[in-house]
């Protein structure tokens, strides 16, 4: 069987490349990293202008009617490039939970102008940093309003739709609350990867639309987490894959006692073990991709195994990038702080490595 793109996914993937070469370089990153911008807008209003954020939307919908095969294609060019833009939260969260649970009404009103760039979703989980199981949602739907807070939530600040786990009655629901409506207050929050913006987000009786039966939040959350993560780990693999590029071409540029240092032993185990992490998170990443692209029986372990590896990976690479480059590696004004700041926040989203070990473990048991 063969996982690898075709040709023409290849050239998909080549023209993300270079779009975000040429107008999204570490430089635009650093500019969005230090200033107050929660994202690049131009690059945001690029990635739209391309299709990217319809990719696996119907053109019924306003999307590009391509496939998952294709938006993962373009997620590893994300990651590959950092790229300071909500993406993954409006495509691989929102737009998938409306695909996957909202009614006609919903998609007709929502797709489209999530395709567009015209909306930015988000999704508001946890109460505060660290709690995320069902029985700790302290947020309540009730009446058709929503009451309580919602922290951290990531890209918060600037989405238009929130996709909200609340409590109702004695389970958890979705909820679609318009977050520049009447009863939400929104407080821009510190992140460790500035470029990337979170909030803490307030509900005081905003109006909000269940999305999917009453009480099934954990059922959906299960779905929709095995779907996204396929697509966050290809963007850990393009992470990754470019710490592995730069600290080769360092190596091979950077001269100790006459020779490069990529000729001694110690670094060239170093960049022979990051090889190893990225084709094994590749390998993972591209099974995963076929289950998500054909909707096979195999997406719940095949998911766990792509993000695990990736999510290694990406926080080996990022690491053994900044001990290649020694002292200087250390510095504000070198990009290796940038990977390692993108792989610690990637990696805790939707959940840390050991959670997806268990949920891979609870698969695999679950059909002995």
């Amino acid at each position: 069987m063969n996982f690898d793109f075709s040709e023409e996914q290849k050239m998909l993937q080549k023209a993300a490349r270079d779009f975000l070469e040429e107008r999204c370089s570490l430089v635009k990153v650093r500019e969005v990293f230090e200033s107050d911008a929660p994202y690049a807008k131009d690059v945001w209003e690029g990635a739209a202008e391309m299709g990217w954020l319809g990719t696996a939307i119907p053109e019924t919908y306003g999307g590009a009617g391509y496939g998952y095969l294709e938006l993962a294609a373009i997620a590893e060019e994300i990651g590959r490039a950092l790229a300071p833009i909500p993406l993954s939260s409006t495509t691989y969260l929102v737009s998938e939970a409306l695909q996957q649970a909202g009614d006609a009404a919903q998609r007709k009103r929502w797709l489209p102008e999530l395709a567009a760039g015209r909306a930015i979703g988000a999704l508001a989980l946890a109460e505060r940093p660290g709690q995320h199981g069902a029985n700790s949602v302290e947020t309540e739907f009730r009446q058709g309003r929503v009451y309580g807070a919602k922290q951290p939530v990531i890209d918060g600040d600037v989405a238009r739709l929130g996709l909200v786990v609340a409590r109702e009655g004695g389970a958890s629901s979705l909820v679609l609350v318009e977050l520049d409506g009447a009863g939400v207050t929104r407080e821009s929050l510190r992140s460790f990867d500035p470029s990337r913006s979170q909030a803490r987000i307030r509900f005081d009786g905003a109006g909000g639309e269940r999305l999917g039966d009453a009480g099934a939040a954990t059922a959906l959350l299960a779905k929709l987490y095995d779907r996204a993560a396929v697509l966050f780990a290809f963007e850990q693999l393009g992470g990754a894959q470019r710490c592995l590029d730069i600290a080769h071409a360092f190596a091979m540029g950077r001269y100790a006692f006459g020779r490069p240092i990529a000729s001694f032993q110690a670094i060239k185990h170093k960049l022979a073990d990051m090889y190893v992490a990225v084709q094994l998170a590749r390998s993972n990443c591209y099974f995963g991709a076929w289950a998500l692209s054909t909707n096979s029986d195999e997406l719940p372990a095949a998911a766990c195994l792509a993000r695990i590896s990736a999510t290694e990976a990406f926080e080996h690479c990022s690491r053994e990038n900044l001990q290649i480059h020694g002292g200087v590696g250390f510095t504000w004004e070198y990009d290796c702080h940038l990977f390692l700041r993108r792989s610690k926040l990637l990696a805790v989203t939707l959940g840390a490595a050991a959670d997806w070990k268990h949920r891979l473990v609870s698969e695999l048991e679950s059909r002995s």
